[in-house]
């Protein structure tokens, strides 16, 4: 039981430091400079968190670096939001290839000693039910919520044996090494999905290759498809054969719109804020409990496209049938041979930069149907698009299917952690909980270095 456990003050186990403890805010205006453009060091943020680490970073210069090395970080620290609604948000810094700094509003906990308390542990408790319970409870403010490290490092932790702190800590990372493979492995068939798509259709890779006498790299049944000459269009120099065309010829817009009162409240339900910025595969949705105004209907399968603030770049295959906010546009291909060209065509840079140019408001930009639909295009023939969609579709389905495996085995990690951090399941005691995640314990070698020996 949890009784049997000791505790400590997290003063007494971790250092812990914030933003400001470099120096005063006058101090760090005089001496930090930030770069939206890539530079010597990340200053790890929140909302970088919250965009699933593919959102704007803002940089520092190494002197700047240098200046805030009392908050610089490693791969895996654990940093709190301690300033605004998200107060209390417990997060782990990301393995990105470069020097990464502590942000404002914001505190890192790092254990003093990890042969006391494991730091994997430590982040568990800390986004258990319990340890968020224990942060609310020294917030103050109410339109600006917030909490001092002061009183953060008198905050009581468990500390149960190293060996069960161990063993806690691989059966909830396990999980989250699986979640986290599913993660990297979407992100790489997107990658090689977007680099098919930019070869065939931006760059006219086989028809180059064809026309200088290569060999194009394909299977011979799809090169032949290509021809090995180019003709002039009014958009320059494009494949013999293949036309000048606009989205709309391909892809249709279709307004299904559907009323509160029409919505089953299980019924899943994408807004923009589900969305994440440059990444097809959608892994977030709500339930439409409590709507209250009309939405749109979609399909398993179909494009969805955040049509405000376009620039946000927010486009993604809907992994499941549901409803979303009428600030998305669904896509859907006029016929199926055509759904990896449209998917490659509406979540290209090229496309998100001409609907914004394109978009209307100055506050709340957005762009509409009838203005993408005019997106001029390279329009190959129906038997290069199908091939496109038959080597693209089995990517989307892979992701697809990593996504709802992911959303399982976060359901039964956040059913055992609570269970695991307040000593209600131990884990001697826990075989059949093991023995689930073991089915999941990722390859060698593809593995974080999260679990601890």
């Amino acid at each position: 039981m949890a009784g049997e456990w000791g505790s400590a003050c997290i003063n007494a186990v971790a250092d812990v430091t914030d933003y400001v403890a470099n120096g005063s805010f006058e101090s760090l205006r005089e001496n930090v400079t930030y770069k939206n453009k890539p530079d010597y060091a990340v200053l790890v943020r929140l909302v970088d968190h919250n965009a699933g680490w593919k959102g704007d970073f803002v940089y520092v210069d190494k002197a700047s670096y240098d200046f805030l090395r009392k908050s610089s970080l490693k791969q895996g620290d654990i940093v709190i939001a301690n300033v605004g609604a998200n107060a209390g948000t417990v997060f782990r810094v990301p393995d990105l290839d470069t020097p990464m700094t502590l942000g404002p509003n914001a505190v890192l906990c790092r254990p003093k000693d990890e042969k006391e308390l494991l730091r994997d542990f430590l982040y568990y408790y800390l986004v258990s039910e319990a340890g968020q319970h224990s942060l609310r409870s020294i917030l103050s403010g109410s339109a600006q919520p917030k909490f001092n490290k002061t009183d953060f490092r008198r905050l009581e932790v468990p500390v149960p044996t190293l060996p069960e702190q161990r063993a806690i800590a691989h059966i909830l990372g396990t999980l989250d090494d699986k979640i986290e493979l599913n993660r990297r492995m979407n992100e790489t068939l997107e990658a090689m999905a977007r680099a098919l798509f930019k070869s065939w259709f931006v760059d006219f890779d086989p028809v180059r290759a064809k026309a200088e006498g290569r060999d194009p790299g394909l299977p011979k049944h799809i090169a032949d498809l290509f021809p090995d000459s180019f003709e002039d269009s009014e958009l320059g120099e494009i494949p013999k054969g293949w036309r000048v065309g606009v989205l709309n010829d391909v892809a249709e817009h279709p307004r299904r719109g559907i009323q509160p009162n029409e919505i089953k409240p299980t019924t899943p339900y994408i807004a923009l804020e589900h969305m994440p910025r440059r990444c097809i595969a959608l892994a977030e949705w709500n339930i439409a409990d409590g709507l209250e105004s009309n939405k749109f209907e979609f399909k398993k399968g179909e494009i969805l496209f955040g049509k405000l603030r376009p620039y946000f770049h927010k486009v993604g295959v809907a992994p499941v049938d549901g409803v979303c906010s009428t600030d998305i546009v669904v896509v859907t291909p006029r016929t199926q041979e055509w759904f990896g060209f449209i998917l490659g065509h509406v979540s290209s840079d090229t496309f998100v930069e001409y609907t914004n140019a394109g978009s209307t408001g100055t506050k709340m930009p957005r762009t509409s149907w009838s203005d993408m639909a005019r997106y001029a295009m390279v329009i190959p023939p129906d038997n290069i698009a199908k091939a496109y969609s038959s080597q693209v579709r089995p990517a989307v389905d892979r992701i697809t299917a990593s996504i709802h495996e992911s959303r399982t085995l976060a359901a039964e990690r956040d059913s055992l952690l609570p269970k695991l951090i307040s000593g209600e399941l131990r884990v001697r005691d826990s075989e059949t909980a093991m023995a689930r995640v073991d089915v999941f314990t990722p390859p060698s070698g593809l593995a974080s270095s999260r679990v601890q020996k």
